[in-house]
């Protein structure tokens, strides 16, 4: 049952010692908090991130760049520890001044530009490069449709079921009930589009896919919040049917181990500046 007793005060306050998974990193204010240069490798594009959803978007869709032989795709990728504050480092907020993974800094251009936001940042790169985003002003628009929906429905999902579901310290009906409302119609709308063809937007493989696939097609895989059961996924076969067609892909297999630093040690990468760090994780792994 829900605790009725708390009434908000008249002026909210900063509890410090709050509790939950996040407390220690969570505060109402923003900017750094210590001075930390970020570093910096031999490539172009130089990516500061986490394996979390929003993470896996950028790391997904330059692996699927290089995979297509985009050699102006090729990329460092440090770990920003969220857990350790990493993200309020002097360095960090001059990349994003919103201290949130993943940023990017692209020094192929001078001065160097900062791009940061997950959406953004594959708006980006699928610009730059030219691929994973339609040229024609009905395919680009669709596809734009559903990745600006990621942006807008992701937090309901993630920072709303996910958080009241798995990481809050105390279970409330009111907030599970509310946000599994929400992310079955969010999966529902996703079934009835994926209805319609293959992927996302269409027919076409684009940066909505690779924006969605980590928080709804990981969900429903069972990768995130231990909630397909509970959540029913399996109504949503079309939504399943995309899931994995998205996870089979090799480029994908690979970009959602960059910068992951929990779960089995056969999936994270830490670090990864050269396409040869695969195969030496997967090395070192096999030795461990």
């Amino acid at each position: 049952m829900s605790d009725n007793s708390y009434q908000p005060p008249k002026v909210w306050e900063w509890k410090q010692n709050g509790g939950g998974t996040f407390a220690n990193i969570n505060r109402p204010v923003s900017g750094a908090t210590h001075e930390k240069t970020l570093p910096v490798g031999e490539h172009p594009l130089q990516l500061y991130s986490l394996g979390t959803p929003n993470g896996q978007k950028v790391t997904i869709l330059l692996e699927e760049l290089l995979a297509l032989g985009v050699t102006g795709a090729e990329y460092d990728a440090w770990l920003i520890n969220i857990g350790e504050g990493d993200q309020f480092s002097s360095g960090f907020v001059e990349v994003n001044p919103n201290s949130k993974i993943p940023a990017l800094s692209d020094r192929s251009v001078t001065p160097a530009l900062r791009v940061f936001e997950s959406g953004n940042i594959l708006l980006y790169l699928a610009e730059k490069f030219g691929h994973f985003l339609p040229k024609d002003l009905a395919g680009r628009t669709e596809a734009l449709n559903w990745l600006f929906w990621l942006q807008g429905s992701a937090p309901y999902l993630g920072g709303g079921f996910g958080h009241f579901y798995n990481y809050a310290p105390v279970k409330i009906e009111y907030a599970i009930d509310r946000f599994a409302l929400e992310a079955k119609r969010q999966l529902d709308v996703l079934d009835k589009q994926l209805a319609r063809g293959r992927y996302i937007a269409g027919e076409e493989y684009t940066i909505a896919d690779i924006a969605i696939w980590p928080w709804y097609g990981t969900v429903v895989l069972g990768g995130i919040y231990n909630a397909a059961e509970f959540l029913n996924v399996q109504e949503y076969k079309n939504v399943l049917r995309w899931a994995q067609e998205i996870a089979d892909r090799p480029a994908v297999k690979r970009g959602r181990i960059v910068n992951r630093a929990q779960g089995p040690l056969n999936e994270q990468l830490r670090e990864r500046h050269a396409a040869s760090d695969f195969e030496t994780q997967t090395e070192d792994k096999r030795q461990s």
